[in-house]
């Protein structure tokens, strides 16, 4: 597990642009916290050093919004439509198995349908700051070390 706090809105987005230079076709990564944990602020990083020149906004209502940088990027969000049954009636499968990267807030609602390498990034907030979040990213361990690396942690 990789454990760090982010104190500001800007290096929560430079964390997602780092974690973006390790994502590839195929990459699902699973985002869990509260409202306004950082859960999209994150993504907008790994939009941005994908090559997403536009808006990142969540998808609260849409449930999936489609963004093309370097690689198609799905945006999901499972806080509205938690329905296991909805999610495959959508068609999630194809999404997180095929040529894009899977970004998918409130992951935790539909867990059993995620694909076992994922990576799992969770978000608190850091009650005594207002401004820092506490992540934890659980992967691989493979994975594991190159994201401590990337963020110069020990």
């Amino acid at each position: 597990m990789v454990n760090f706090i982010s104190k500001s809105e800007k290096q929560t987005i430079e964390t997602g642009l780092k974690i973006s230079t390790l994502v590839k076709a195929g990459t699902v990564i699973a985002f869990i916290g509260d409202l306004a944990a950082g859960k999209t602020t994150i993504i907008k990083g790994i939009a941005k050093g994908l090559g997403v020149n536009r808006d990142v906004e969540s998808p609260t209502f849409t449930l999936v919004n489609e963004y093309y940088g370097n690689l198609k990027i799905y945006h999901m969000d499972c806080y509205r439509e938690n329905n296991i049954e909805g999610w495959l009636e959508i068609g999630i499968e194809d999404y997180f198995y095929g040529d894009g990267v899977s970004l998918v807030e409130w992951a935790d609602r539909i867990e059993e349908l995620l694909p076992e390498d994922v990576i799992k990034i969770s978000i608190q907030h850091d009650m005594e700051h207002i401004n820092y979040r506490k992540f934890s990213i659980s992967s691989t361990p493979e994975r594991e070390q190159n994201i401590k690396k990337l963020l110069k942690l020990k």
